[in-house]
């Protein structure tokens, strides 16, 4: 007969399987800290992004006017012409409800940047006017040459 061979209890650090578990638990947490982080970071950026992005949008508001009445620009192009030529008269406002502009027979309305053609047969005189929903009013003038 053959001896029976005892076996011996294995130790337990010789069990691969402890090995490969363990190493397998530290990569987890390892990928798991560089997410983590990695998250962390870019909540940080888009923080700093937005903080950006405000900054440059209530600079962009003020520029446009802010919540003030204004009208930013009203001019001729060109500020004299012929008997018989057209020009333009431009004119920017910021927060107007209505806009009026006379000695006109087209109709204008608040913008930023809006021009509309004219052909005086004289020196003419136009008055802007712009009104908010307040009832504040902004006026200008100017006086476009013909010769």
């Amino acid at each position: 007969m053959q001896a029976e061979e005892k076996q011996e209890p294995r130790s337990l650090f010789r069990n691969p399987f402890l090995y490969t578990s363990a190493l397998i638990v530290l990569a987890l947490l390892y990928v798991g800290f560089v997410f983590s982080s990695r998250s962390l970071e870019n909540r940080e950026i888009e923080r700093r992004a937005r903080e950006r992005r405000r900054a440059v949008d209530e600079r962009t508001v003020e520029y446009m006017g802010g919540k003030r009445l204004e009208i930013q620009n009203f001019y001729a192009s060109p500020g004299t012409i012929r008997p018989g030529e057209t020009a333009q008269l431009c004119y920017g406002v910021a927060n107007a409800k209505t806009v009026k502009l006379e000695p006109q027979d087209n109709p204008v309305w608040p913008s930023y940047a809006r021009c509309v053609d004219v052909s005086p047969r004289k020196d003419t005189t136009y008055t802007l006017t712009a009104e908010d929903a307040k009832g504040n009013v902004r006026t200008a003038t100017l006086t476009l040459r013909v010769r």
